[in-house]
């Protein structure tokens, strides 16, 4: 898959850092279809920072969660703004630090500035993970550790992605698509249900 990409649209490091918060609970195209109009609105950390949470919420409210997300940039854009210069922080450390912020949401955004090497891990890439084999863990920081241990360091970022694009075009959740999968010699098939989709 020499074209896996995130799918979330951005220009800049704190647009990322939005869209990643917003695609919480959320799928990318719906992400994307809210932030032209959310990113035009408020251009920089200091108009975040300046907002309050439900200034946010008429261009945001077709996501789910949409009030705690909203509070979540605000006070993620504060930080920026009074520590950091109205810049994003590029380690998992300062990123980590900013309210809202988790450590699946710091390595997506680590691993799509090209600021560190990271593999976070969601639903896609647990789910695809174990299915191959790759863990039994179900806790995401467990199994980010068993996967940074099989694949090396710099490769970790494109193995993400690979996991992701994968999950949600072959190896979905319901219904994973094996007849069509490119490792489906090498799989285990673990959990995979019993009706697969041809």
């Amino acid at each position: 898959m020499p074209e896996v990409k995130i799918a979330l649209e951005f220009g800049d490091d704190l647009q990322l850092l939005v869209s990643v918060i917003l695609s919480a609970q959320s799928t990318d195209v719906g992400v994307n279809k809210v932030t032209p109009a959310l990113f035009a609105r408020f251009a920089d950390a200091t108009a975040y920072a300046a907002a309050r949470p439900e200034d946010l919420w008429p261009y945001i409210r077709s996501l789910g969660l949409y009030r705690n997300k909203a509070k979540a940039i605000v006070a993620a854009a504060r930080a920026i703004a009074a520590e950091h210069g109205g810049r994003v922080p590029r380690t998992r450390e300062g990123l980590e630090a900013l309210p809202g912020v988790g450590r699946k949401t710091a390595g997506v955004v680590l691993v799509h500035l090209g600021a560190a090497h990271a593999f976070p891990v969601d639903t896609h890439v647990g789910r695809v993970s174990r299915r191959l084999g790759l863990t039994s863990e179900e806790d995401p920081d467990r199994v980010e550790r068993d996967l940074e241990a099989l694949v090396p360091e710099e490769r970790w970022g494109k193995a993400h992605q690979l996991f992701v694009w994968h999950g949600r075009r072959t190896c979905i959740a319901r219904a994973p698509a094996c007849s069509r999968c490119p490792v489906e010699d090498l799989c285990p098939k673990r959990g995979v249900p019993k009706v697969i989709r041809r």
